[in-house]
């Protein structure tokens, strides 16, 4: 269960979120679905929380790695 203010590793990153860094949960948009800022101006992308983990998708026009993986960290 992911919830507001918890903090995710990333543990493989990509453009917008960097491996080994730690990202804050903004607003919870349902239980798959969640806000992940990106550290500036309190810009974000939406992740998932899904089967495979926890992850931010990009088409391939956008980022240079199609998904963003991370780890919550306990």
């Amino acid at each position: 269960m992911i919830s507001t203010d918890d903090k995710l590793l990333c543990t493989q990153g990509n453009d917008f979120y960097l491996e080994g860094e730690v990202y804050t949960v903004g607003r919870i948009v349902n239980n798959k679905y969640f806000q992940l800022l990106t550290g500036s101006n309190d810009d974000h992308w939406y992740a998932t929380l899904g089967d495979q983990g926890i992850y931010v998708s990009f088409d391939s026009m956008t980022a240079q790695s199609s998904k963003a993986w991370f780890d919550k960290i306990a």
